[in-house]
């Protein structure tokens, strides 16, 4: 068991000067010609970004859209994390074809993101090795190395001394050690980044043949020594990357560059930090409620909760001081009796409509005792959750009134809800309504045009977060 750390350990490293950093890596970032496609399991990824494109589909067409947008990279959610792993295996798999073969008749070359998890969930290392085989049977070169970066400043996740943290309130607390790694389907064990490499490839990886680019590399700018680690990387190792701090990737991603313009080919597994890094997408301020919200619409909104960590549970409660809310539990366990379900569904689903129109806003959430039964494989949990995501994403499908917005809390619950139940082909990220929290705005295709639709990470916030993001949709005053 390792130690939990204080916050202010991560005051101890020195900062350089970030306005010469951003002038370097923008420089190589113009003169970069590839096109950046990331590959998110979820619709959380784009929690770093605003003005790029979202495809929920990896059609041919879609993709070739994708390549003709001015923007240097653009999302394709696959939402694997919802799926068994010889469902993400066929994706990947046609996604990886669509790619080649667009690329090729677009005429553009690009570099794959697997965007996933900063808490480490999620379909590793099965997906980029899927990535690899494509690209090196097509290309017939080989894939030098997997960049491994989980650091997510906005969900207060860290990776220092190659070992990866999840905050909690002052404390640093090993992720190995958080409800995150005692997942159902995707648990793990190691906190240390190299040792995690060896776990989850069955020792194919050794931990002690993963290179580290360490933080006090990175702050003292050495930047030819990171260049060269990334040069001698071969035979798909693994390459781990700390950072405390979104300058620590914009150096990072300054040698990145180098290396990649001196011919070296990369694979990469990162949370959403790194996107905004290598893409050199800027800051901008939270979105205020006149930047969503049309100033005609008059019904009330709509909160789905639907996610079960212990943090998405606090902020469900968070909830509670605000008048304007009317709150609808659903009876997810009737998964398991599919008659009642639908009369659940249906009961559910006419109360929140007669909240919206009446200008309320109705808060629908799933039973907060995660459903578990005796025997239960790994594949089996994530089969009834998906299950109950989409009884859940029914509860949206089948509105006939128009909210003047709705949040989803939780990765397959938002994915399930956009797709299937908003019917969104294409969304434009508008930016974030709270930090690591981003907002779509929906196609023309959709449910509902033009409405915006919040995608809340299940792990991400404080116990006040979700109640924030009400408040500012709502435009009502902050609890004192």
């Amino acid at each position: 068991m390792r130690m939990s750390l204080h916050i202010d350990v991560l005051q101890n490293y020195p900062v350089p000067d970030e306005t010469a950093i951003d002038a370097q890596l923008n420089a190589l970032i113009r003169e970069n010609n590839k096109k950046w496609i990331v590959l998110d399991d979820d619709p959380t990824g784009v929690q770093t970004v605003h003005d790029v494109s979202v495809y929920t589909d990896w059609s041919y067409e879609s993709i070739c859209q994708g390549f003709k947008e001015d923007c240097g990279l653009f999302y394709i959610l696959t939402n694997s994390r919802g799926f068994t792993k010889d469902e993400t295996t066929k994706a990947h798999k046609e996604i990886a074809r669509n790619v080649i073969r667009a690329a090729k008749d677009c005429g553009r070359e690009f570099i794959l993101i697997s965007r996933s998890d900063s808490t480490l969930r999620g379909h590793y290392p099965l997906e980029t090795m899927l990535l690899r085989e494509a690209v090196e049977s097509e290309s017939k070169g080989s894939v030098d190395g997997e960049i491994l970066c989980p650091f997510f400043a906005e969900g207060g996740r860290y990776t220092l001394r190659n070992v990866h943290y999840v905050q909690y309130g002052e404390a640093l607390v090993p992720a190995g050690e958080t409800e995150f790694a005692a997942d159902k389907t995707f648990g793990y064990k190691a906190s240390d980044l190299k040792a995690y490499v060896e776990e989850k490839t069955g020792g194919v990886y050794r931990a002690e043949d993963v290179i580290s680019i360490s933080l006090e590399s990175l702050r003292h700018l050495e930047l030819d020594k990171i260049e060269a680690q990334l040069m001698q990387v071969k035979g798909f190792n693994k390459i781990i990357v700390n950072a405390i701090n979104d300058v620590d990737l914009k150096i990072f991603c300054i040698a990145l560059y180098r290396a990649m313009n001196r011919g070296k080919l990369f694979m990469f597994r990162t949370a959403a930090g790194f996107v905004r890094a290598v893409g050199g997408i800027s800051k901008r301020p939270l979105l205020s409620q006149e930047e969503m919200v049309r100033p005609d619409v008059t019904h009330g909104g709509l909160v789905v909760v639907g996610s079960h960590t212990e943090k998405t549970t606090q902020q469900l409660g968070g909830l509670k001081g605000i008048p304007e809310l009317e709150f609808i539990e659903f009876d997810s366990d009737l998964v398991l009796e599919p008659t009642r379900l639908e009369d659940e569904i249906k009961r559910v689903q006419a109360m929140e409509e007669q909240c919206i129109r009446q200008g309320k806003t109705a808060v629908v959430y799933t039973k907060r005792t995660l459903l578990t039964l005796e025997g239960d494989t790994k594949e089996d949990a994530l089969r009834r959750s998906v299950k109950i995501s989409d009884a859940v994403q029914r509860l949206v499908d089948g509105l006939c009134v128009e909210p003047a917005f709705i949040i989803a809390k939780g990765g397959i619950t938002s994915s399930d809800i956009g797709i299937k139940a908003l019917k969104v082909k294409k969304a434009r990220v508008m930016g974030q309504i709270q930090p690591g929290i981003p907002v779509w705005q929906l196609g023309p295709e959709s449910k509902f045009p033009s409405m915006p639709y919040v995608i809340f990470p299940g792990n991400v916030g404080d116990a006040q977060s979700l109640a924030k993001a009400v408040r500012i949709l709502l435009e009502a005053p902050p609890l004192k």
